[in-house]
């Protein structure tokens, strides 16, 4: 493959914009990301990738956020774990504090719909896992996620957000306030997608698992089966041997709780003195 002028950064923005991660592995595995992008555009016959403009589009993005690349110094090094589904680059805002929130995340999520109960336990949760020195990691989504962002910041401890959209907007679109919030009280915002991607069911998949990518364990604490985005985080980190941590499921909207302890993929705990015993 012949390489090209441009930057590892902006090939890897673009190939990031037409491919996922496992469509191209293969090529980055023995090719520079500038010359996969090349052989892209040199068999692509519909002409869509001879159109972009890797990097004006790149310096456009970086306007809104930052596009962290594994070379970087403040890249996850836990991302390798994904395999052939590691990202290509991530979008991020915050992203001087990214690897130091890296070492100690933990996921506390769950339904955006969520009851009472899951609500109150998700602050306490997160509370208890922010005070520990441990960094929540959640998306922005109401209910369990958002409630978990606000309890570890009402301790005084900077979270980590992954949204399944580009970081110029809040998803949901009412919490930009909370996306604000997170990089400016010394926590980070990440993201797959450049600015403009809107939320799509792919996007929100691919954010689960980026999710469970991020972190060393995740608490499930109420989620229903094969709907929501967090039962893919809880299962993509058992895949990845990362502990799933569930309460003792009190409703029937924590059915998929309930599976993945019937499937021993996750491990009950009854509150979070016992979640921070296993963490520890």
């Amino acid at each position: 493959m012949p390489s090209t002028g441009m930057s590892e950064r902006a090939a890897r923005a673009a190939l990031a914009v037409h491919f996922t991660p496992d469509q191209v592995a293969a090529q980055l595995a023995q090719h520079s990301a500038q010359e996969v992008w090349q052989f892209g555009v040199d068999h692509d016959s519909s002409g869509r990738l001879a159109q972009y403009q890797p990097r004006e589009e790149l310096a456009n993005a970086q306007l809104t956020c930052r596009f962290v690349i594994p070379s970087d110094d403040v890249w996850p090094a836990a991302l390798s774990d994904l395999g052939t589904g590691c990202p290509l680059g991530l979008w991020v805002r915050g992203h001087e504090q990214l690897d130091m929130l890296t070492a100690q995340a933990v996921a506390v999520t769950g339904n955006r719909a969520a009851t009472a109960q899951a609500l109150t336990r998700a602050h306490d949760f997160a509370t208890a896992v922010a005070e520990a020195g441990h960094t929540v990691t959640a998306t922005l989504a109401y209910g369990v996620d958002s409630t978990a962002h606000r309890a570890a910041a009402q301790a005084g401890q900077a979270t980590r957000a992954v949204l399944p959209r580009g970081l110029d907007r809040a998803h949901p679109h009412n919490h930009a306030q909370l996306l604000s919030s997170v990089p400016a009280c010394g926590g980070a915002v990440v993201s797959l997608f450049k600015p403009g991607t809107e939320t799509s069911g792919a996007t929100l998949r691919a954010s689960a698992a980026l999710l469970a990518g991020l972190v060393r364990a995740v608490i499930l604490v109420e989620a229903l089966d094969c709907v929501e985005a967090a039962v893919h985080t809880a299962e993509v980190a058992a895949d990845l041997h990362r502990p799933v941590l569930v309460p003792p499921p009190g409703h029937v909207r924590a059915d998929g709780n309930v599976r993945l302890l019937a499937e021993q993929r996750a491990v009950l705990v009854p509150g979070p003195a016992q979640a921070l015993a296993l963490l520890n």
